[in-house]
């Protein structure tokens, strides 16, 4: 009878390693996982990629309602093709200096823009070249003195 209860310990003891093996195992791989995923979010943040580049850059038009979300706005470029995810936009939004500044209006945006630059579109700060919104001022107008990037360099 000894000889029995020793057989079914050493069961158990086999058992239970092996087992403790697959939940380590487990945890393991949830950490690769978690950590790769974590980084691939982190540096679609970080590194603001434009959709497209060069002669397939093309402009899409934007409506922003009053009272849309970051989220929802970010939907709205998610689906015009204009950024990959709204989740990685608004993230973006938080850590931007156009952190709640966002308004409503009707934008024309491209797909060659960074989600800064769009932002600063979306927040009234650069309303060069966009349709005229009624903005106080007449600050759609562009000003010679004012020009930036690329074509004042020219």
């Amino acid at each position: 009878m000894g000889k029995e209860v020793r057989k079914q310990e050493k069961k158990f003891i086999v058992a239970e390693g092996f087992l403790r093996t697959l939940i380590y195992i487990g945890v393991i791989f949830a950490v690769i996982y978690i950590s790769r995923a974590s980084y691939h979010f982190g540096y679609a943040v970080f590194n603001q990629e434009p959709m497209d580049q060069g002669d397939d850059v093309r402009d899409i038009t934007v409506v922003v309602d009053k009272g849309d979300s970051v989220y929802e706005i970010g939907r709205i470029l998610e689906k015009k093709g204009l950024i990959d995810d709204a989740k990685i936009f608004v993230v973006q939004e938080l850590l931007s200096n156009y952190r709640g500044k966002l308004q409503a209006g009707t934008y024309i945006l491209d797909t060659g823009m960074t989600a800064d630059e769009m932002m600063e579109i979306l927040a009234k700060e650069n309303l060069e070249g966009q349709p005229d919104t009624g903005a106080p001022e007449g600050s759609s107008e562009p000003d010679a003195s004012t020009e930036t990037g690329e074509g004042a360099a020219q």
